[in-house]
């Protein structure tokens, strides 16, 4: 199953939450951790689906481009 945008950040809201939420320091600190690998996921995905739109974009421009 390919990760989209949208779970990564849910599931980093889901550990915001639960830190929000948390009655211990290392439960909070644990969920906080947790929410910061979260985003940088989903960071890094949206990175990358950018570069490949970016690149497809870039392949259509020079395939229309007459020689």
């Amino acid at each position: 199953m390919a990760l989209s945008y949208e779970f990564l950040i849910e599931r980093a809201e889901q550990a915001a939450s639960e830190a929000a939420g948390a009655l211990l320091d290392n439960v909070r600190d644990r969920a906080l951790r947790s929410e910061k690998a979260w985003r940088a996921m989903a960071e890094q995905l949206r990175q990358v689906t950018e570069g490949r739109e970016l690149a497809r974009l870039e392949r259509l421009a020079s395939a229309a481009m007459p020689t």
